[in-house]
């Protein structure tokens, strides 16, 4: 993937052009003005949710589409990026100046129309229009909260243990504030283990994002420990989530939090996707029995194959034990990429947590490994407020 540092007229985009000659005729020009960066070439129209997984990866400022090859395709895609929050423009792509098509795709919602030769000035005069409908608002505050996906490569390896102490953790360790959210509407647990009541849940977050106000926010989420707590809800919800009503609802708590932890269900799972889509890091949780491994290394091949680089991933192993008979540069071969972390198989001090539905401590193998963790995520320490021990910040993986 190329880097996102353009020039000072590059807006970057995803184009999508069945017209493979149409497609060749501009990017010859847009590598000679420079007017466009084109970050993905795709070459048939995608449907809305591999669209929807591309935009949330590459955040693209515009999307480039050939409405020549197929009209009703087209006019639907530029119609479904109307809907995207954030706004991405929509910029037609034809072979020739046709009323017709200039028409057509405009009233389907794109910005701006663009047809061969492709000359400089039309180009140039389209990057304009679209920056100045870009730029902000002069009152727009930054948004510094950072996401953390927690996913599993299958159920019960894990992620909801390590993304539920992880936060107590990052909130000890910085005592700013923390949101932990479950995002496993049929099977989440993290309420459970934190022996919260029944109420409102994430799901009541994600149908009210239009509304939210801090007012509301206060009646969904439950603090616990100092970390504020979005479950999931009982009973399961089968429904979908809509991309768009995530996106809004963690740009909401990126303006309210600093840390926002995702508790995720399988990294298979369409809403998962989404969530990583949006994240600024993602842990992928895997065990180191068979099943596990090679479920992590198909995880690993999807996630490539979707465009995510490695950059936007880890690979945590957790419960490894040195009866397990793997090393951890075994597991690294399989993966063929760095494994972060990994965690001991603490059964009692987790049982006995659980049973009180209290934050793990920094006097147990599992909580140090976990304060490292933390540690590493914010760039410092946590400190083990029994022991006055400091963790440093660390890998807890022993490589051979």
């Amino acid at each position: 993937m190329e880097s996102r540092r353009t020039r000072e007229m590059d807006l970057t985009a995803i184009l999508i052009a069945p017209d493979q000659d149409l497609a060749a005729q501009f990017n010859k020009t847009v590598a000679e003005i420079h007017s466009f960066q084109v970050l993905a070439d795709i070459k048939s129209y995608p449907s809305h949710q591999t669209l929807e997984i591309r935009l949330r990866q590459l955040k693209p400022d515009v999307v480039l589409i050939d409405v020549a090859s197929d009209p009703e395709a087209a006019g639907d895609l530029i119609r479904f990026l109307t809907g995207c929050r954030p706004v991405i423009h929509a910029i037609g792509l034809h072979a020739r100046n046709d009323s017709e098509a200039v028409l057509r795709t405009l009233r389907s919602g794109a910005t701006e129309f663009l047809y061969a030769p492709f000359e400089v000035t039309p180009q140039r005069e389209a990057v304009a229009r679209i920056r100045r409908l870009r730029r902000p608002e002069p009152s727009a505050a930054p948004q510094s909260g950072k996401v953390i996906v927690f996913a599993s490569v299958k159920p019960g390896a894990g992620a909801s243990t390590l993304a539920t102490h992880t936060a107590f953790a990052i909130r000890k360790g910085t005592g700013k504030k923390v949101l932990l959210v479950d995002l496993d509407l049929t099977g989440g647990t993290v309420g459970f283990y934190l022996k919260l009541p029944f109420g409102n849940s994430v799901v009541d977050a994600l149908e009210q994002t239009g509304q939210m106000d801090q007012s509301l926010w206060s009646t969904l989420v439950s603090a616990v420990a100092g970390v504020d707590v979005l479950a999931a809800p009982d009973p399961p919800y089968s429904g979908e989530v809509e991309p768009t009503r995530l996106h809004d609802m963690l740009e909401y708590a990126r303006m309210s939090y600093d840390w926002i932890l995702l508790d995720t269900p399988s990294i298979f799972h369409r809403q998962t996707l989404l969530a990583v889509s949006e994240c600024d890091q993602s842990y992928l949780v895997t065990t180191a029995d068979l099943t596990s491994l090679h479920l992590a290394r198909k995880a690993i091949n999807f996630l490539i194959q979707l465009g995510f680089g490695k950059d936007r991933y880890q690979v945590i192993v957790n419960r490894l034990s040195r009866f397990d008979g793997i090393a951890g540069s075994d597991i690294e071969k399989i993966f063929n990429c760095q494994v972060h972390a990994s965690f001991p198989n603490d059964y009692f001090s987790l049982h006995r947590v659980l049973s009180l539905g209290q934050p793990l401590g920094g006097d147990c193998d599992l909580g140090k490994a976990i304060n490292g963790l933390a540690g590493r995520m914010i760039g410092g320490t946590v400190t083990s407020k029994k022991r006055g021990a400091t963790l440093e910040m660390k890998t807890a993986l022993t490589r051979s």
